[in-house]
C-alpha cells in the first residue's frame, strides 16, 4: 500500500477502538471502569489475530492478543453474537476482567471481531473488592466460560443474571454490562462504515500490510540489538500464604531479527493467587519489547511474530487450572517486566531504566453489613525508574497498567469513605545521576465498618538501580500507624485509618 494511506488506515483502525473505549467510559455504572478508566478495546481480524488497539492496558491487550484466536476456535459465530468470558485458563487474565467480543459481518462473511475488557470490583468473590488472599480460583469469584450473552442481537437473560446475581450489587454489576455491550457494539458499526467505504478486498490488503509492515519495523529493530544470550533473576516478595522470595528466572535470547525468552527455572506455581496463565506472561513480554520499538510501530499482530516465549508448565508463568491467579495478574506481571528490562539491561545499558515501584499496589474493600453493600478497589502509583536520560517520574503507574487514580471527590462520593492524605513519599526514589521517582502517601479514614485486602509487592524487594543507582525503598502498609504485611485481609472500624505508602523508582548511574 501507499505509505500514507497504510497510515491513515492504521489511524482509523485505532480510532474505532478509542471510540469504543469513550462510549464504555461515559456509560459506565461503577467508578473502577468510569473513573480509574480499567478497561481496554481491541480490534481483532476474522481469525482472531489482533488488528489494532487503543493506549489502554498493556496487560489486557496483550493476553487478548495472545489467547483471542482460541476463543473464536470455540463458536459457530453469527452477527449479532456477543460472547462474554474471564476465565483465565481460556484467554483471560484474572476473573474480575471481563471481556465481551463480538463478530462483524458484511455481505454474509466474517470480516472481524470487536472486544473490550474491563475490571469489575465486584465479581462475587469472597471478599467485597474481589481481589482476595484466595488459593483456588472458585474463591475469586464467578468462573464465565466463553458463553453466548447475546445471540443475533437479543440478550440471553439467564446468563446474565448467573452472573450478577453473584455479585453483591447487581443492579450496578448489570450496568456495568450494558456498558461493554453498547460499546462492542459502537465498534461494530463503526468498524463496519469503514469496510463499507473501503470495501472488503481492500480492507484485508490493508489489513495485510498492516501486520506486515509492523513485523518489518520489529525485525528492524531487533537487527539493532546486539545478538546474545543474556539472564536476570528478580523476586516476589510472598504469596500471602507463607511462601516468600519466589524468583522470576529470564534466559534472554538475540538472534539477528528474532528475540526468545524463556522463564525455565522460575519459581513453581504457588498455593496463593501470585500465579498467571502464560498469556499474562506474553502480555509482559510484548510489553518490554514494544518499549524498544519504533513509536509509529502498529499494535497488531504482525508485530508479535518476531517475538516468542516460554515457561515450565505448572511454573507460576504457566499455571495450572484451578490455581489462584487474582494477583498474577497484576503483580507477577510487573515482575515479569522487571526481569526481562533487567536481562536487556547489560544488552542495552544506554536505553534501559532502572526498576520502578513493579506493583499496582492493589487495595480492595467493600461493607461488612449485607443491607448497604458497596465495593471497591484501586491500584496505586509509584515511582518510575530513572534511566540513561532522565530522572524518573514520580506518583506514576508503570508498565502493565494504564488506570488513572481516582479522584478523592469521586471517592468520597460513592463510598463512606474519607481520604485524610493524598502526597508524594519524600526520599522515596533511589538516588543517582538520574534519580528514581517518588512513591505516593495515600491515608484513608473509614467511615463505617469494612473489610479491607491488600494485595502489595516491593514491601521486601526493593525497586533496584541501575549503573550505580540506589534501589528505590520498599513500600509500607499501615493501620492506624501499625505495620502490616504486603498480603493482608483485615476487618477494619469506623474512624479506623489505613495509610498506604508505595515504593519510590531505582536510580540510574553514581551520583
Amino acid at each position: 500500500m501507499d505509505p500514507i494511506a497504510l497510515s491513515v488506515f492504521s489511524s482509523r483502525m485505532a480510532a474505532v477502538c478509542e471510540e469504543m473505549g469513550a462510549v464504555l467510559r461515559r456509560t459506565a455504572f461503577s467508578p473502577n471502569i468510569r473513573d480509574r478508566l480499567d478497561f481496554s478495546c481491541a480490534v481483532f481480524d476474522a481469525d482472531g489475530g489482533l488488528a489494532a488497539q487503543a493506549a489502554h492496558i498493556p496487560v489486557h491487550l496483550g493476553s487478548m492478543a495472545y489467547a483471542m484466536a482460541g476463543v473464536i476456535r470455540r463458536f459457530d459465530w453469527q452477527p449479532g453474537d456477543m460472547v462474554v468470558f474471564n476465565d483465565p485458563f481460556l484467554g483471560g487474565t484474572h476473573l474480575p476482567d471481563v471481556t465481551l467480543v463480538s463478530p462483524l459481518f458484511v455481505d454474509g462473511e466474517r470480516v472481524a471481531f470487536l472486544a473490550n475488557r474491563a475490571h469489575h470490583a465486584d465479581i462475587g468473590a469472597v471478599t467485597p473488592g474481589s481481589m482476595p488472599l484466595s488459593t483456588t480460583l472458585e474463591e475469586e469469584g464467578v468462573l464465565i466460560s466463553p458463553v453466548r450473552l447475546y445471540r443475533a442481537g437479543r440478550r440471553d437473560e439467564a446468563v446474565l443474571q448467573r452472573i450478577v446475581s453473584r455479585t453483591r450489587n447487581p443492579r450496578q454489576a448489570g450496568g456495568d454490562f450494558a456498558a461493554q455491550a453498547s460499546s462492542v457494539s459502537s465498534g461494530v458499526h463503526r468498524l463496519q462504515e469503514l469496510v463499507g467505504r473501503m470495501g472488503m478486498s481492500e480492507f484485508r490488503a490493508a489489513l495485510a500490510a498492516l501486520n506486515d509492515y509492523a513485523e518489518r519495523l520489529v525485525r528492524a529493530a531487533l537487527v539493532d540489538l546486539p545478538d546474545g544470550r543474556w539472564t536476570f533473576t528478580d523476586y516476589l516478595d510472598d504469596d500471602g500464604q507463607g511462601q516468600q522470595d519466589l524468583p522470576i528466572q529470564v534466559a534472554l535470547t538475540l538472534d539477528h531479527h528474532d528475540a526468545h525468552v524463556d522463564f525455565a527455572g522460575s519459581a513453581d506455581q504457588v498455593r496463593g493467587n501470585l500465579n498467571c496463565p502464560l498469556s499474562v506472561a506474553a502480555a509482559a513480554v510484548f510489553y518490554a519489547f514494544r518499549c524498544l520499538m519504533p513509536e509509529q510501530t502498529p499494535a497488531c499482530a504482525g508485530a508479535f511474530r518476531p517475538i516468542t516465549l516460554s515457561a515450565p508448565e505448572g511454573s507460576l508463568l504457566n499455571a495450572r487450572h484451578p490455581a489462584a491467579v487474582a494477583a498474577g495478574n497484576v503483580e507477577t506481571s510487573q515482575r515479569v517486566v522487571d526481569a526481562v528490562l533487567g536481562a536487556l539491561a547489560p544488552a542495552l545499558p544506554d536505553r534501559i531504566p532502572a526498576a520502578s515501584h513493579g506493583g499496582m499496589n492493589n487495595l480492595a474493600m467493600g461493607a461488612l453489613a449485607e443491607d448497604s453493600p458497596w465495593d471497591y478497589y484501586e491500584t496505586l502509583g509509584g515511582g518510575m525508574g530513572g534511566g540513561p536520560h532522565h530522572r524518573g517520574r514520580s506518583g506514576v503507574q508503570v508498565h502493565m497498567t494504564n488506570t488513572l487514580n481516582t479522584p478523592l471527590e469521586a471517592l468520597e462520593m460513592a463510598y463512606p469513605l474519607r481520604l485524610r492524605r493524598y502526597a508524594l513519599r519524600r526520599g522515596s526514589g533511589g538516588a543517582g545521576r538520574h534519580p528514581g521517582g517518588e512513591g505516593v502517601i495515600r491515608e484513608y479514614e473509614f467511615l463505617t465498618p469494612a473489610s479491607v485486602t491488600l494485595i502489595t509487592e516491593r514491601r521486601r524487594h526493593a525497586p533496584w538501580g541501575l549503573q550505580g543507582g540506589a534501589p528505590g525503598a520498599v513500600g509500607e502498609n499501615r493501620l492506624n500507624g501499625e505495620l502490616l504485611p504486603g498480603k493482608v485481609r483485615l476487618e477494619v472500624a469506623a474512624g479506623d485509618r489505613l495509610t498506604v505508602m508505595t515504593p519510590g523508582g531505582g536510580g540510574w548511574g553514581g551520583s
